[in-house]
């Protein structure tokens, strides 16, 4: 055994910490982005937040042509939603004014309850009935347990569940949707109506529309069966919907597809995102580097580097993803052009070899981004998927998603009276040399909420 010196030539892939960040910062979604950038001012004090247009001259574009493709944008549906935020206030009024404060159903269950004449400690019983109404309107406790936690009987507690009932919205403290049902109808003053009867003994054979059935067990004709369906069909299964909101969070997109002339345009969105860069006076002070000690140099210089690899990255995030986007556009000019039934199948690969990325590259840019299109706005995901075999050599493949539109659409013009059944569609399907199993149709069915055909039928 003995030491020597070898040398040796290698190639290795090192990660670096700049390399770390810029794919860090390629992937994060806007939201992200703004959070990372506003972080990043902070740590860094060499940069600063400026406002107005970006400096960049590579996106420069001529004022005129610049002001008509801004005018054949429908900027209607987010436009101005950050301006909106960002400003704080419209015609002088605060934006928290200016967002109405809405009444939960809680809220108004306890209005109307203060108003009631129930003694207080039925108001007890009350309140924590109300409590328990879930945002659909029903009672979601037994109401056994909520006597007991009271130390109430449960006949109490029964006849103030009742009175419950009355308030608005009718039906309100049900516990199944039949009570909730049969509150409305006796609230119509039609107990032990025909209406009634159906609600209560055949509400299974009403929500498969097996009116037959009902009419056979009744002795009553399908006409009056028919009429007595409308009245139902007009109740509220959920009294609560009214006062159930969904917390929605707006998107805005990061890149713009608008056609122009003729031709179709890719344009970054900076709306609502900083656009910052290196303060003017530290680019001289470490420049000039003189009268400063070698620790004050020291930090200039490294927090110089992390200023300026930011501003690159940064940089270098928004031209990928126009590249891509760009890509994107080629590919899939039908569906700009046309609409949602014109989407191609198309892979990460395809765009990889275009734009000359890798395909996690890719992937990465794709993620969490959002495109605005005349047809609406987008997933940049959503221009990614496999294709649905073709019969007799089709030119092309179809992608998943139009196979839905045209079931969306088959399902729309049909005839209420017949309607399509699941094998009918494949048969309609295959006529369009599109292949599919039912059990496919059935699922892609189920996917855009339609009902089957039994469920379609019109009542007679």
């Amino acid at each position: 055994m003995k030491l020597q010196m070898d040398l040796r030539l290698s190639q290795r892939l090192v990660m670096t910490p700049q390399l770390q960040q810029a794919i860090k910062l390629l992937q994060l979604s806007r939201l992200e982005l703004d959070q990372t950038v506003s972080e990043h001012l902070i740590e860094i004090p060499l940069l600063e937040e400026v406002e107005g247009p970006s400096d960049s001259t590579e996106e420069e574009m001529t004022l005129a042509g610049a002001q008509a493709l801004s005018q054949s944008i429908d900027w209607q549906g987010w436009n101005g939603i950050g301006q909106s935020r960002s400003s704080g206030s419209e015609d002088g009024v605060p934006y928290s004014q200016r967002v109405a404060i809405e009444t939960t159903l809680e809220e108004h269950l306890l209005w109307q309850l203060n108003l009631s004449a129930l003694n207080e400690e039925e108001k007890s019983i009350a309140q924590l009935i109300i409590g328990n109404i879930d945002e659909r309107g029903y009672l979601s406790f037994p109401i056994e347990e909520i006597a007991s936690d009271l130390g109430a009987s449960p006949a109490r507690a029964e006849v103030v569940l009742r009175y419950i009932h009355g308030f608005d919205p009718i039906g309100v403290g049900a516990r199944d949707l039949k009570e909730c049902l049969l509150i409305q109808a006796e609230a119509l003053g039609l107990t032990h109506s025909l209406v009634w009867t159906i609600i209560d003994k055949f509400l299974p054979n009403l929500e498969r529309k097996n009116y037959k059935a009902i009419s056979k067990s009744l002795g009553v004709g399908l006409h009056e069966i028919s009429h007595a369906v409308k009245v139902i069909e007009g109740m509220e299964p959920r009294p609560g919907r009214p006062y159930y909101h969904v917390e929605s969070q707006a998107i805005v997109p990061d890149v713009v597809v608008v056609q122009f002339q003729g031709q179709w345009h890719v344009l970054q969105n900076h709306e609502g995102l900083p656009r910052i860069r290196i303060q003017p006076d530290y680019k001289d002070l470490v420049a000039k580097g003189a009268g400063e000690s070698d620790a004050t140099q020291s930090y200039l210089g490294e927090k110089m580097r992390s200023a300026q690899w930011l501003v690159r990255s940064l940089d270098q995030r928004n031209k990928t993803i126009i590249r891509v986007v760009e890509s994107i556009l080629k590919f899939q000019e039908p569906f700009f052009s046309k609409g949602r039934a014109y989407l191609k199948p198309l892979v990460l690969k395809t765009i990889a070899d275009d734009v000359s990325l890798h395909e996690s590259t890719v992937s990465r840019v794709t993620a969490n981004k959002y495109l605005y299109s005349p047809h609406g706005i987008f997933c940049l995901k959503h221009f990614f998927s496999g294709g649905v075999g073709r019969t007799n050599n089709a030119a092309h493949d179809i992608t998943p998603g139009a196979v839905r539109e045209m079931i969306r659409t088959m399902v729309g013009e049909e005839d209420t009276d017949h309607p399509l059944s699941d094998q009918a569609i494949v048969e309609r399907l295959g006529q369009r040399n599109i292949a599919l199993a039912r059990r496919t149709v059935a699922k892609y069915r189920a996917e855009l909420r339609l009902a089957p055909a039994s469920q379609r039928k019109r009542a007679l």
